[in-house]
């Protein structure tokens, strides 16, 4: 648990102190800290700033709804900003903030980088704490909505621009010990600058070494690794590659790549494009959990080529080192940002000249995809009291 998530925590055991200087008072704001029993103090940077109401922003169209929340876009009527407003799932809980939305909240408070969407504040309803609300920059499409409805697929240049942005933010993520475990295209927003935006944190874990056991189901199922599949205890940045292929390979190909309608299901949809597993190509694949209940068919053929005939060798390569059975093997994002398919023709697409699609704006997609559910239950801790714990601006930090 980071220092922040630490403070976020016990953020009901606060005080106010009177703190005199240069003439001035100030009101000092104390955390009480459970393991020595003494009151410490808060840094100015360690404030979010006093949460406004909600009701100082103008909801103007429902954009869609997650496992963790509904999104709106709205304005903002102090500056006039359109913004989303992402109001946070409370229903399971009576006297707490659902976890996976603290989690969501510290993690977007800390990180800032071009290709993760911005988190500007938190604003809470007209009954304080029993609905609270993400303020986030506006992103006029998710490629999702664009892939279920425009005419014209993305060019490979497109493509390639669409996956570069992809990685860097991943390669951010990761140099940063997250792990999204949510990437797919739903989760992937994009302007009208052509700038992709990964969004939705509702899911996502930071990590140490060595990795901690993480419950396996999460990541929604098409976008699912197989050591997931098989029950994997612990999880690395592998998880959000194998997605990353995932997204790469529905880009190309202008439809889901591995659309299972059962986990079984998503595991023999693998086996047939990749080949079966064997403990050659994977040690430790033999022990996984899942393979006590079920044995996988023999295919010993890598299909991939015959999936993307017209794709290059590079293009092939990059699929199969995202594609790779072993996480330890597998890709990592900057290693991925690195391949000479974005060197060669057609060479990426400039950003700002991405196409866009303003007919497809804020339309609902005609497809049904799937969430992710996840197997434990949120746990809620004892609602902060944020419009006092925090009392200056929102600050951005690195990690």
């Amino acid at each position: 648990m980071s220092e922040r998530e630490r403070r976020l925590s016990t953020a009901s055991s606060t005080s106010t102190a009177t703190e005199r200087g240069g003439g001035q008072e100030r009101e000092k704001l104390q955390l009480l800290s459970l393991s020595t029993g003494r009151f410490m103090d808060i840094p100015d940077k360690d404030r979010l700033g006093k949460c406004r109401s909600v009701q100082e922003f103008e909801k103007l169209n429902r954009l869609g709804e997650g496992t963790y929340g509904i999104v709106y876009r709205a304005r903002d009527t102090r500056s006039g900003e359109v913004v989303a407003l992402k109001k946070m799932r409370m229903d399971r809980e009576k006297d707490g903030l659902p976890i996976s939305g603290l989690r969501e909240i510290t993690l977007l408070l800390n990180v800032t980088h071009r290709n993760i969407v911005d988190l500007k504040e938190v604003v809470v309803g007209t009954k304080s704490l029993e609905s609270i609300f993400l303020v986030m920059e506006y992103c006029e499409q998710d490629l999702a909505s664009l892939l279920d409805n425009m005419d014209t697929p993305f060019t490979e240049a497109q493509v390639k621009c669409i996956m570069l942005q992809v990685f860097n933010g991943l390669e951010y993520l990761h140099d940063n010990f997250i792990i999204h475990r949510d990437l797919k295209v739903s989760n992937l927003l994009m302007t009208d600058k052509g700038c992709i935006k990964i969004a939705d944190f509702g899911l996502a874990r930071t990590f140490g070494l060595p990795p901690k056991p993480m419950t396996p189901r999460v990541v929604t199922l098409w976008y699912r690794s197989p050591e997931l599949l098989l029950g994997a205890k612990t999880q690395t940045t592998a998880v959000d590659m194998w997605a990353a292929g995932c997204i790469f390979g529905e880009l190309l190909a202008h439809k889901p790549l591995l659309p299972g309608r059962s986990e079984i299901h998503q595991l023999e949809l693998i086996v047939e494009l990749l080949g079966t597993p064997s403990e050659a190509i994977w040690p430790g694949f033999s022990q996984l959990p899942a393979l006590e209940q079920i044995s996988l068919k023999k295919q010993p053929y890598n299909n991939l080529k015959h999936r993307f005939p017209w794709l290059s060798e590079a293009g092939l390569r990059l699929l199969n080192f995202l594609f790779m059975y072993d996480p330890k093997k597998r890709g990592s994002a900057e290693e991925c940002m690195k391949s000479s398919y974005f060197k060669e023709k057609p060479l990426p697409t400039e950003p700002e000249l991405m196409p866009t699609f303003p007919h497809h704006r804020n339309r609902r997609r005609n497809v049904q995809r799937p969430e992710a559910r996840p197997k434990e239950q949120d746990t809620a801790y004892k609602r902060p009291d944020f419009g006092q714990v925090f009392s200056s601006p929102a600050k951005k930090m690195k990690l």
